[in-house]
């Protein structure tokens, strides 16, 4: 049984429809993020499930139950939101047994629960401490612990992470994977930040305009984008126009506009299944830049110059030029990263490469 199922699930405010058909199943214990720009649907559908909005169509179900109808208070759901939403006026302790105010939860036992919360997040002695006396890592941390103590069926986390400094936020994402994997509950976790989405995630849900664009592992939605959306939204991709010219069990022949033919894995191309229009699609971080005397390997070599230079310490993220393409790639920096105007050779291997449908 899943632990979370929607159904043909339709939201419109007005004329507007914010989320347009998604049906999904999430695994019990799994942690599935959807995933998207502002405005893409994917907060719409975790106020669905959380019981803050109605879907205007479908059904949700957590495990097994039907719960369009049943209020929020009810759904034995724990929820953490950007900002916290902690209060000001009690203490850590208070923060945290909240929820179990209106469960059958005596006194000591709700202290043990409390004490056990603020353990897992390992926040153990601020229990008598204010909200205000805390830092933004450990605010959140009391968000999650206040969320997790009433042992929820499902955790639904709201981009909790946004409000923190790019170092805090590499930590909490780790710290809060830890505190999943440990307790087991089944999450649904929400960002716009590809990272994030990448690290923590067992299935992405990739959303646009209200519709579900691709779901699957993280390794599989990266290197097999089943749209040129998903390709553009999770990491800095070069796409290039073509043709397929044929398909086989093994590979997919391409001929790339002003690049030639390239025979691209067929595992490599699942969402490609006729000859026609297509796209290559080549990641940045595998497109190689080298000298253009470096001995010969067995990738594609290709001869082009650099544009730009975006320089980020141990990597650079090149801009080149090849013919009418301008292309980008992603390298680690063993000296000195190439200058601008110099004349490179641009490496890569098919088995690097996608292939999609022009759509």
């Amino acid at each position: 049984m899943s632990a979370v199922s929607l159904t043909n699930i339709v939201k419109r405010f007005g004329k507007v429809t914010a989320v347009h058909r998604m049906s999904m199943d999430i695994s019990d214990g799994s942690f599935v993020t959807l995933l998207g720009p502002s405005g893409c649907g994917k907060t719409t559908t975790l106020r669905m499930i959380a019981g803050l909005l109605d879907p205007t169509e479908g059904d949700i179900t957590i495990k097994g139950n039907r719960i369009n109808d049943v209020p929020i208070h009810k759904r034995n759901l724990g929820l953490v939101f950007q900002n916290y939403a902690l209060f000001p006026h009690k203490t850590v302790a208070e923060n945290v047994a909240f929820g179990l105010k209106y469960r059958s939860v005596s006194k000591a036992d709700a202290q043990k629960k409390v004490r056990d919360a603020l353990e897992l997040v390992q926040l153990p002695h601020v229990g008598d401490r204010y909200p205000k006396e805390l830092s933004g890592g450990q605010q959140q941390r009391i968000a999650l612990a206040r969320a997790i103590v009433i042992e929820p069926d499902v955790l639904l986390l709201d981009e909790p992470l946004s409000a923190l400094d790019a170092n805090l936020r590499e930590d909490m994402r780790v710290e809060l994977k830890r505190i999943q994997h440990q307790i087991g509950v089944t999450t649904v976790f929400v960002t716009h930040d590809q990272s994030e989405a990448l690290a923590m995630s067992d299935k992405l849900v990739v959303m646009s305009n209200g519709v579900v664009e691709q779901v699957g592992a993280p390794e599989e939605v990266y290197n097999t984008p089943a749209s040129e959306f998903v390709a553009r939204f999770l990491g800095t991709s070069n796409i290039l126009d073509g043709r397929c010219t044929g398909l086989d069990g093994s590979t997919v022949a391409l001929d790339v506009n002003g690049i030639g033919p390239i025979q691209v894995p067929r595992d490599r191309a699942p969402h490609l299944s006729a000859e026609g229009s297509a796209k290559l699609v080549l990641r940045a971080e595998k497109l190689i830049v080298a000298s253009s005397n470096a001995p010969k390997d067995d990738r594609i070599d290709l001869t082009g110059s650099v544009e730009a230079v975006d320089y980020q310490g141990q990597a650079a993220r090149y801009f080149l030029r090849i013919g009418d393409h301008r292309l980008q790639a992603i390298n680690m920096i063993d000296d000195h990263p190439f200058a601008e105007g110099e004349t490179v050779s641009l490496r890569f291997r098919p088995r690097d490469c996608a292939a999609l449908p022009e759509t």
